[in-house]
């Protein structure tokens, strides 16, 4: 009789806490021809990155309807090769949101991973996004239901976060700086808005902070904010290295193709890293999960936890392991 397959997130994971495992990287697109190349570019790179349509800013005034109906056709096209494709729609008190979420759960239904839903005003507006998400699958006979991304940027979302992100049907909250930044209406300069001011800003510090552990409380994805300077390669990659290293932020947005690689880069683990965290689990794993001494250094179960979760977003990003590792700790996933 074939052994059962167990694999370490079953070990140190049993009890549940992991995020989610979805990519580093979300880019979004509103425009058709851009669409039709980040789906090419996402056959090309991988399912690193994930794909946004956005039906919110990126659809004309007056023609919300026409252009979720060109999201829906791309979705269940054969270009969407990963089915790693979402949609934002509009908030819930505008006028397409009912549209926008009955054409997607009519014609796209399980085809579609998330539902981004911008600006919540509160925990009352989430919960009731969700319930109108969840009324339009019951209607079209999806049984697969997306999942709920929510853009945090008003002041009651931000009050309310911590319940927000609690909520199971979230999967991940991402910080809306721009609109976050107006909301105060002229109290935060518009520099807040900048590569440097938005780390640097005690109030946009605390959105950023305040989501981030949200999330992580309730193991969901915080998602980190834009950078405008879109074509400047080393801004995005030292807004991605901070949003990472001293924010908590385990996903981007990305708002340009030439942003995609670099974003995937710095949130990939380094050779180093990841030759550590393989040689710290298969120690472990060969102690029964006890304690070890690893290079002078004490490892046991919760440091055996970030360290796995390194092997698991170096398989997110693409980051080759050696095929006895994939085969012994993933070969039945």
């Amino acid at each position: 009789m074939t052994a059962e397959f167990v694999s370490p997130r079953d070990v140190l994971f049993a009890d549940g806490g992991l995020a989610p495992a979805i990519p580093v990287c979300d880019h979004y697109c509103g425009v058709e021809e851009r669409m039709r190349k980040s789906l090419a570019l996402q056959v090309e790179l991988g399912p690193v990155f994930d794909v946004t349509f956005d039906c919110e800013d990126g659809a004309p005034v007056g023609r919300e309807a026409e252009h979720v109906r060109l999201a829906v056709d791309l979705l269940m096209s054969s270009e969407n090769h990963f089915g790693r494709v979402g949609v934002r729609v509009h908030p819930t008190d505008h006028r397409a949101f009912a549209d926008d979420v009955d054409a997607l759960m009519e014609h796209a239904g399980e085809r579609l991973p998330y539902i981004m839903v911008p600006k919540p005003r509160d925990l009352a507006d989430a919960r009731q996004a969700i319930k109108a998400i969840d009324a339009a699958a019951a209607r079209h006979g999806v049984r697969v239901r997306p999942a709920l991304h929510f853009l945090i940027e008003t002041h009651g979302a931000l009050r309310d976060v911590f319940a927000i992100a609690a909520l199971p049907r979230v999967q991940s909250l991402s910080f809306g700086l721009m609109d976050f930044v107006s909301a105060h209406q002229g109290a935060i300069p518009v520099s807040a808005m900048s590569l440097h001011g938005q780390f640097e800003h005690p109030l946009v510090r605390r959105a950023k902070l305040e989501i981030a552990a949200a999330c992580h409380a309730a193991a969901k994805v915080p998602s980190h904010s834009v950078v405008t300077e879109f074509k400047h390669v080393k801004a995005v990659q030292e807004a991605a290295t901070r949003a990472m290293h001293e924010f908590g932020y385990t996903r981007m947005w990305s708002i340009h193709p030439s942003q995609i690689a670099p974003i995937v880069e710095v949130f990939a683990p380094t050779v180093a890293e990841l030759d550590e965290a393989i040689e710290i689990i298969g120690a472990a794993e060969a102690a029964h999960w006890a304690p070890i001494r690893h290079r002078d250094t004490l490892h046991d179960r919760a440091s055996y936890r970030y360290y796995w979760q390194v092997i698991e977003r170096a398989r997110r990003t693409r980051q080759p392991l050696p095929a006895e590792i994939e085969q012994a700790w993933f070969g039945a996933r």
